[in-house]
């Protein structure tokens, strides 16, 4: 078995065994882990929100789709998709 051959595997096979047979700690362990996905899909959204203001001002100060290409890393399409939904 993979688990006899690799520590790593082995600790996350015990681990996920002591979750399953323990409810509570197995409701806190999915609380912890819906905290963690909300965290980071508030902080993606964050960073969208910053990169759209940021591309709009650019656009308003008239600078080139390719040079905020070039500055951002968004493609063409996405950059136009931004301008278009102001």
């Amino acid at each position: 078995m993979i688990s006899e051959r690799n520590p790593v595997v082995e600790k996350a096979v015990v681990t996920l065994r002591e979750l399953s047979a323990d409810e509570r700690a197995r409701d806190r362990y999915e609380r912890r882990e819906k905290a963690r996905r909300d965290i980071a899909s508030r902080e993606k959204w964050a960073v969208k929100e910053k990169v759209d203001g940021i591309v709009q001002n650019a656009l308003r100060k008239q600078i080139s789709i390719d040079d905020i290409i070039d500055i951002t890393g968004l493609s063409r399409e996405e950059i136009e998709s931004i301008r278009d939904t102001n």
